[in-house]
């Protein structure tokens, strides 16, 4: 059941995105190598990455922790004005400059690993933006006349909870809400997610986390007596992984009727007015 279940969003092979991956990377390379030869130590080398635009310093910055620093993740360095604390607190365990040099490929050879990680970058999340985009216009082609569906349709800002419903005392992110059209009731709060590879300890924070929204929810559908419920949209083989599908079982059952978890292929089963208007 479980397997005829699952959507797969294809990916691509690797070695085959290689060659592409020099074509779109090569620059950010010769640029990261260039700034480590100008840098006097590795300090300096993150200072001045810094002060390179947006786009190229972000790829500069996923290099420089790959050389570097892995132990600051991308989204810590990116933020500038945290860069004199991560210097002071993590500076210590820099690489060594004199060391990233003489690790670094050949100028004329740049390293292709490092360019098949900046491509693998690039899509990242990609396949969470086609499920949504997937749901959303399934969603309209079946229920657009008398229900909308809001939020981010591919990438965007995740909707926050305590701006989008009356008194919800919580700035907790959402990535759509479903709405009656007739009074503008809103009816269901929503989250999707693919996996594509999932256990272990990420697999008990993820379904952790999906029962704390559920708990949230349904405290404020019992506060104020609206019909409020929480859809999760989950797709992809990460939930093939472990003990997942049946924790997904577990959060629909603990949400008594209000919750109800679906991939794409159990949309048509499953997602109905009755339980919408339930």
């Amino acid at each position: 059941m479980a397997k005829q279940s699952i959507t797969f969003i294809d990916s691509e092979y690797y070695p085959d995105y290689v060659e592409l991956a020099k074509i779109l990377y090569s620059d950010v390379l010769v640029r990261f190598y260039d700034l480590v030869h100008e840098s006097t130590d590795s300090s300096d080398l993150l200072i001045n990455i810094t002060k390179e635009d947006k786009n190229l310093r972000i790829q500069l910055l996923r290099i420089f922790r790959k050389y570097v620093s892995p132990d600051t993740s991308v989204e810590m360095l990116k933020v500038k004005r945290n860069i004199p604390s991560i210097i002071s607190e993590f500076s210590t365990r820099f690489r060594d400059l004199k060391e990233v040099k003489r690790k670094l490929y050949p100028r004329d050879e740049p390293d292709p690993a490092i360019m098949a990680l900046l491509y693998e970058y690039k899509d990242r999340g990609q396949k969470g933006y086609e499920l949504t985009e997937t749901f959303f216009t399934w969603f309209e082609a079946n229920f657009g006349e008398n229900y909308e569906i809001k939020g981010p349709r591919k990438a965007g800002k995740d909707l926050i909870l305590s701006n989008e419903l009356d008194d919800f005392p919580y700035n907790a992110p959402a990535d759509f809400i479903i709405y009656r059209k007739e009074d503008d009731q809103p009816l269901v709060v929503g989250f999707a997610r693919y996996d594509s590879d999932r256990g272990g300890a990420q697999e008990d924070d993820r379904i952790s986390g999906n029962r704390d929204k559920v708990t949230m929810i349904l405290e404020y559908q019992q506060q104020y007596d609206i019909p409020l419920k929480t859809l999760f949209i989950n797709d992809g083989p990460g939930l093939l992984l472990g003990s997942m599908w049946r924790d997904y079982s577990a959060v629909e059952e603990y949400g008594s009727g209000s919750v109800m978890v679906c991939t794409l292929k159990m949309l048509e089963e499953r997602l109905t007015t009755e339980w919408l208007e339930s």
